[in-house]
């Protein structure tokens, strides 16, 4: 079980974008400070797990995937915002309740970190009609345990 921070976390079974396809700005964002940020974990490996609590739906095929990004501005600008992690882009039936994505963090020497961090929603094809998530931050992310097969000799 991993300790959550609340300050950390960008969606609560949070609802998806219903509106269209695109861009769309989800949740909370957090606060980093003023400055660039290169190293988010302060020396640490530092996560972003984005789980579902509801399963994606829409009316025909459509394809999503979120961004972690951050900005110089709260009301972060969608489209120019800097993105540091991207989950791929899948067919909202591959988002299914209990889908549990975890990446780690880059740091920010490529990219530096902007004083805003926040979720982005990437929507393709055709807008979905239901779906929510919960997305986070972790030092101790916990990922679902799958058993392997038996090892035949």
């Amino acid at each position: 079980m991993a300790i959550l921070d609340e300050l950390a976390e960008f969606c609560d079974a949070t609802a998806l974008d219903t509106t269209g396809t695109g861009l769309d700005l989800l949740g909370d964002q957090y606060d980093l400070g003023s400055g660039t940020v290169q190293d988010l974990g302060d020396g640490k490996p530092l996560y972003l797990v984005i789980q579902v609590t509801a399963a994606f739906t829409t009316g025909s095929t459509s394809k999503v995937s979120f961004k972690l990004a951050s900005d110089a501005a709260a009301a972060m600008t969608v489209a120019t915002a800097s993105v540091h992690a991207e989950t791929p882009l899948l067919d909202t039936s591959s988002w299914t309740v209990g889908k549990t994505i975890v990446m780690p963090l880059p740091s920010g020497d490529l990219v530096p970190y902007e004083r805003y961090l926040g979720i982005i929603q990437n929507t393709e094809t055709a807008a979905v009609t239901g779906g929510a998530i919960n997305a986070f931050l972790s030092l101790d992310p916990v990922t679902p345990f799958v058993a392997p097969a038996d090892a035949v000799n």
